[in-house]
């Protein structure tokens, strides 16, 4: 479904068999997202080691395989943002349980949601085309996910983006957001996590 954002220029639509040939135009634009396919964060843990494939162009063929297979099931969620018909950016967000990677983490694990809590979602990633960075792109991405949370359900969202941003290199890599981005959209700090990461939560 496509939803034009009040007071927006942008165009955001949930990833879909439709909308996958352009979620396939974004991540094969050599913008440094090649060999991710927005995967990370579906792996409950690292590739063993014996099952590393030695080049990017590897990885990136099992990964894309793997995130339409995950598409296909109904396992895989997020939002492209389109500037004039063309996908520019995207945000992953998705039930803890289809994102499982974070539980495995130690950082995380002393402040993890109860198990008897609502039903916990998570946005992991975000991706801007280096053309379109620093105008509002994520933003937009960030607002449409939340309403399609609550479309669903809603309940408890948590995210971990990047605490003081400013001065950060992360070159063309996708990243967590930023804290400024989730504060405006009412998400309180719980933690730090990491080095570099807070965990941030509201309820919707």
């Amino acid at each position: 479904m496509a939803v034009a954002l009040q007071n927006s220029k942008y165009e955001t639509r949930e990833l879909s068999a439709k909308t996958w040939p352009d979620f396939v135009k974004l991540f094969t634009q050599g913008n440094g997202w090649d060999h991710c396919w927005c995967v990370h964060f579906h792996r409950a843990c690292a590739v063993p080691k014996d099952k590393w494939l030695a080049t990017r162009a590897e990885r990136g063929v099992r990964n894309r395989r793997m995130q339409k297979s995950l598409l296909d099931r109904g396992c895989s969620h997020g939002i492209l943002v389109y500037v004039e018909g063309e996908p520019v950016g995207w945000c992953q967000y998705g039930l803890k349980e289809e994102l499982p990677r974070i539980d495995s983490n130690r950082n995380y694990r002393g402040i993890a949601a109860a198990e008897n809590a609502e039903k916990v979602w998570r946005i992991t990633c975000f991706v801007v085309d280096r053309k379109f960075r620093r105008r509002g792109i994520a933003g937009a991405a960030l607002r449409a996910a939340l309403k399609s949370i609550a479309t669903k359900g809603g309940g408890l969202v948590e995210a971990f983006p990047v605490e003081n941003w400013e001065g950060k290199a992360f070159g063309n890599m996708s990243t967590n957001g930023t804290v400024s981005m989730f504060k405006k959209e009412g998400f309180k700090i719980v933690a730090p996590f990491g080095n570099t990461n807070v965990v941030m939560r509201r309820t919707i």
